[in-house]
């Protein structure tokens, strides 16, 4: 059942009421949002601290239901883009809403070849940094720099978006495998012409071809990350480019918000926690701490903010995870068999089924790229690799509405109040 109209009851202090019809804005999916917009002009505000309840924008890309593990892009199940398509055909399918034909495939992968290079200024730009340097902070500072040689850009016209965005997708990866050479002390490497997106991603960061199992995964975990609606980054990015500001900032900011450890940070908090287990006859001792309410250890990977069933994209990393392990052969890891029982524990035990604590992405996903020797620092840069491609989507519907403003948040104001000198 559609809702057609709320009401809103205000009662003041003198018990006096006063009712406001609120419109609703029907959703093709999901839960309607009541339009309070307007009820400002009644001398209240709306609280909701974090956005919980909030509708913060319209947006065709991505659809989540949490409660039955369901998430859409465009209408496309994620399994079926993960499983029957490549990472460009997603990325195409995000930014024009329908998946490409061959022909339309053939000329976005061009189009993306051609953007491939960087400013030569950006060989001594990285030097600057130290090699201790987290690739996160080059990565957030590269795309601010990047800011300064695309000045001139038409963002109010839908080619001058379409040449901006397609910079953007072409030379993340760039960025992002500099992070780690750098980090290295190796020289930068320059993309394959007739390479993948990820397989040039992962030629950039070790110098040599994968084997297909691996160029797989990785295309893999990029189409997973890609979207996930209005999460923090991305309603950051948003917001940044409400004040038009230049599409590289507005990513620099994006990536700043995806850096917290609540955010694209969590694969890499999973293999913190592997590391602090040590030894799988440990398990059992700290599976009974995090049962403790009064102990402070967390199981990180499990559950998830947003998917109150098994995260789609988990089943689907699980998957590659175990090929990925198959194929390297990988049978002496501590640390990965200490992770394989916290899988089975988390499946099978009660407490945890009890509580929808199943395993998440980045308890898979961080998996796959230790499993790749990718160091855990460069974990949310290949979040942000992925997710910079849905920033780019949300960022262009954003900015074709006919009426763009500003965001300006309200907030509660519990300070003094006005007080003498």
């Amino acid at each position: 059942m559609k809702l057609k109209t709320a009401k809103l009851l205000l009662v003041d202090d003198k018990d006096i009421e006063k009712e406001i019809n609120l419109p609703v804005c029907n959703a093709t999916l999901g839960n309607d949002a009541i339009d309070v917009s307007g009820v400002n002009s009644e001398g209240v505000f709306t609280l909701d601290e974090g956005f919980r309840s909030t509708a913060s924008c319209k947006s065709k890309i991505t659809f989540i239901n949490g409660a039955e593990g369901i998430l859409l892009h465009y209408g496309y199940p994620i399994d079926m883009l993960a499983n029957k398509k490549c990472f460009e055909e997603v990325i195409f399918l995000l930014l024009h809403g329908e998946l490409p034909n061959e022909p339309e495939l053939n000329n976005f992968k061009k189009e993306l070849s051609h953007r491939a290079n960087l400013p030569t200024q950006f060989d001594s730009f990285f030097k600057s940094f130290s090699e201790d340097a987290h690739p996160m902070a080059m990565l957030a500072s590269s795309f601010a720099a990047l800011a300064t040689h695309y000045t001139n850009l038409n963002i109010d016209s839908e080619e001058g978006r379409k040449d901006a965005i397609l910079n953007i997708i072409a030379k993340v990866p760039l960025l992002a495998a500099r992070c780690h050479r750098h980090s290295k002390g190796l020289d930068y490497l320059a993309p394959k012409e007739n390479y993948s997106y990820a397989e040039n991603f992962l030629y950039m960061m070790f110098g040599e071809h994968q084997i297909e199992e691996i160029n797989r995964a990785m295309d893999v975990i990029l189409t997973l990350h890609a979207d996930h609606s209005q999460n923090a980054s991305t309603s950051t990015v948003r917001l940044a480019a409400s004040s038009k500001t230049n599409p590289f900032a507005a990513m620099a900011a994006g990536i700043a918000s995806l850096w917290g450890p609540s955010h694209g940070g969590a694969n890499e908090a999973v293999l913190k926690m592997l590391n602090e287990i040590a030894d799988v006859t440990n398990i059992s001792d700290f599976i009974k701490g995090v049962k403790d309410p009064n102990s402070a250890l967390k199981l990180m990977g499990f559950g998830h903010r947003v998917y109150k069933n098994f995260d789609p994209r988990a089943n689907i990393m699980r998957e590659q995870c175990h090929k990925v392990l198959e194929k390297l052969n990988i049978t002496d890891s501590k640390k990965l068999d200490i992770a394989m029982e916290l899988e089975k524990i988390a499946l099978e035990d009660s407490y945890f089924v009890d509580r929808k604590l199943y395993p998440n992405i980045d308890f898979y996903s961080g998996i796959v790229l230790e499993s790749l020797n990718i160091p855990t620092t460069m974990f949310t840069v290949i979040f942000a690799l992925a997710r910079t491609t849905g920033w780019c989507a949300q960022w262009n519907e954003l900015m074709s509405e006919k009426n763009l403003s500003i965001s300006r948040p309200r907030q509660l104001y519990t300070g003094k109040t006005k007080r003498e000198i």
